[in-house]
C-alpha cells in the first residue's frame, strides 16, 4: 500500500488573521486613480495611504500607533500638483518618504517622528527630469540615497536624492513600464513592459543583459520581482486569460523552472516577497484573498501553502520589512489591506507553543543602514544588505537626524527664497537698496527664531509621544 509524503516545510501551517477592529485605520479615502500600484507603504514606524485629493496629489502618513478613526481634518502631504501614483519608504530611514505622481515630478519628503500638526506641503527635494507621468518609484536596497523612477515617458531615471542630480538614465523600453524590481544586492533590475517582455537590466552600464518575450503569452500587465537567490518570480495571464506565475532563471530564459495557472480572475497580481522565509504572498486588485507560497531548489519549486480570505475586495496592499513584525507571536509577515474607507492589518502567523525566540523563523534580516554610499556603487561596487538579529525585537530608531559626513540635501530643507546676488539691484537708489537689505534682514532673523520656535515645539511634542519626560 503506498502513502503519500507530504513535504516538510516549517510554513506548511502559517495562517492569517485580521487584526481586532480598534487596531485597524477607518475612515481613510482611498484613492480611486486608476493605477496598478499598491497605493500603500509601511514601516515599523509608519502607515501611508494614497488618498482621494482635491486640487492635486495627497497621501496620509499615520503612526503605527495612531489606530481608531482617522479624524477628517488630518492633515495630509499634499505637495504634488497631480494624483500620486505611487509611494515607498526608504530602506535606511524610517522617516524619509518618497512618492511620484501624475504631475512628471517625484518628491523625497522627511517625516517627524510624532503626528503631523499640519498639512505637509514641502518636500525635501524635487526630482524633475521625466516629460510625462511618473508611475513607479523604489529605493535602491543597500546604497544610500539612490532612487529609482520609471514614467509613462518609458524613461528610467536612477538619481542621488542627496545631491537632487540624476545618475543614470535608460530609454531601453519602447512601451509603458509595468513594475520594476531591485535584485538582493542592487546591482540589476528586473522590468515588464507593455511589449509583454521581462528585462534584466545592469543600470550602471546602462544596458539590458537578458531578456525574455511573453513569459506569460496574454497581453494584460506582468509583474516581477527578483528573489533572494537571483531567479525571477512573475505574474501575467495566459492567452485565455487566467492568472499564471512563474519562476524563471535569468541567466536561461529558454524554459520556466516553474509555470502555473491559478485562476480567471481579472486583477492584477501583485507579488510581495519575504527574503529571509522564500515566501511570496500574491494579492490581486479586487480580489477578497491573499495566496501564499514558498519558493525552494525542489520540484515543483514553487509550493502553494494556503489563501487567506475575508469578505471584501481589496483596494491596495502594504507589506511591512521584517523589522516591524512581532516575533514573540512567531508572527512572520504583516500585511496592511486597503478597503473603499480603511486600511486593515493582516498577520501572517507559525503556530508555535513555545514562547521561546524561534531561531528558524526569524534568520538575521536586512537592517536600516545603508552598505555603500552612492559614490560606491556607481563606482561598480556591489554589497548585500547590513543584516541585524531580530531577538529580542527589533527597536526602531527615535527621531534620526541627518548628520551625515558628506553635503546631502536630506541634511535640511532647501529654501526656494531668491537671494539678494539674483536680483537686480543695479536700477535701485542706495538708499531705498539699503532699507530693502535692513528689513531682508529682519524678515530673516524673524523667520529664523520662529522656525526655531517650531523645532523645539515638535522635539518637545516627539518626547511626549515617544514616553518621554
Amino acid at each position: 500500500m503506498s502513502r503519500s509524503i507530504v513535504r516538510q516545510s516549517k510554513f506548511r501551517h502559517v495562517f492569517g488573521q485580521t487584526v481586532k477592529a480598534e487596531q485597524g485605520y477607518d475612515d481613510i479615502r482611498v484613492s480611486k486613480v486608476t493605477w496598478d500600484s499598491s497605493f500603500c507603504a509601511v514601516n515599523p514606524k509608519f502607515l501611508a495611504v494614497i488618498v482621494e485629493s482635491s486640487g492635486g496629489g495627497a497621501f496620509l502618513v499615520l503612526p503605527l500607533v495612531k489606530s481608531g478613526r482617522v479624524d477628517k481634518n488630518y492633515p495630509l502631504v499634499n505637495g504634488h500638483s497631480g494624483p500620486v501614483l505611487d509611494i515607498d519608504w526608504c530602506p535606511h530611514d524610517d522617516n524619509i518618504l518618497a512618492s511620484c505622481s501624475e504631475d512628471t515630478t517625484a518628491m523625497v519628503w522627511q517625516i517627524p517622528d510624532h503626528s503631523l500638526t499640519r498639512p505637509l506641503s514641502d518636500p525635501v527635494v524635487v526630482l524633475e527630469g521625466h516629460s510625462k507621468r511618473v508611475g513607479i518609484i523604489t529605493w535602491h536596497p543597500t546604497a544610500r540615497n539612490i532612487l529609482l523612477t520609471a514614467g509613462s515617458d518609458n524613461l528610467v531615471i536612477i538619481w542621488n536624492v542627496g545631491t537632487g542630480e540624476p545618475l543614470i538614465t535608460m530609454d531601453d523600453h519602447p512601451d509603458l513600464i509595468y513594475s520594476i524590481s531591485w535584485n538582493r544586492n542592487g546591482s540589476l533590475f528586473c522590468t515588464t513592459c507593455k511589449d509583454r517582455r521581462l528585462r534584466v537590466c545592469d543600470p550602471r552600464k546602462r544596458d539590458v543583459v537578458a531578456e525574455r518575450m511573453a513569459p506569460h503569452e496574454g497581453i494584460r500587465p506582468m509583474r516581477a520581482i527578483f528573489t533572494k537567490d537571483g531567479n525571477i518570480f512573475t505574474t501575467g495571464f495566459t492567452r485565455m486569460s487566467q492568472r499564471e506565475l512563474g519562476l524563471w532563471d535569468p541567466t536561461n530564459f529558454e524554459e520556466p523552472i516553474a509555470l502555473l495557472e491559478l485562476d480567471t480572475s481579472n486583477g492584477v497580481l501583485l507579488p510581495y516577497y519575504d527574503a529571509d522565509a522564500s515566501m511570496v504572498y500574491l494579492c490581486g486588485k479586487g480580489d477578497s484573498s491573499i495566496r501564499y507560497f514558498e519558493i525552494t531548489d525542489e520540484p515543483p519549486f514553487v509550493h502553494y501553502l494556503s489563501t487567506f480570505s475575508s469578505k471584501e475586495p481589496q483596494r491596495g496592499m502594504g507589506f511591512m520589512p521584517k523589522r516591524g513584525v512581532d516575533v514573540t507571536k512567531c508572527e512572520i509577515a504583516r500585511l496592511f489591506k486597503l478597503l473603499d474607507k480603511k486600511c486593515e492589518p493582516i498577520t501572517m502567523t507559525v503556530p508555535r507553543k513555545s514562547d521561546l525566540f524561534q531561531d528558524d523563523l526569524y534568520p538575521d534580516t536586512a537592517g536600516p543602514e545603508p552598505a555603500m554610499e552612492p559614490e560606491e556603487w556607481l563606482n561598480g561596487r556591489d554589497e548585500d544588505p547590513i543584516l541585524v538579529s531580530l531577538r529580542g525585537g527589533y527597536v526602531a530608531h527615535k527621531t534620526r537626524e541627518f548628520k551625515v559626513s558628506k553635503k546631502n540635501m536630506l541634511d535640511s530643507r532647501p529654501t526656494t527664497r531668491r537671494s539678494v546676488s539674483t536680483l537686480d539691484t543695479n536700477n535701485l537708489p542706495p538708499e531705498l537698496l539699503g532699507r530693502l537689505l535692513e528689513e531682508l534682514q529682519n524678515l530673516k532673523a524673524t523667520v529664523l527664531s520662529q522656525e526655531k520656535r517650531i523645532s523645539d515645539l515638535e522635539n518637545k511634542l516627539s518626547q511626549f509621544t515617544n514616553g518621554t519626560d
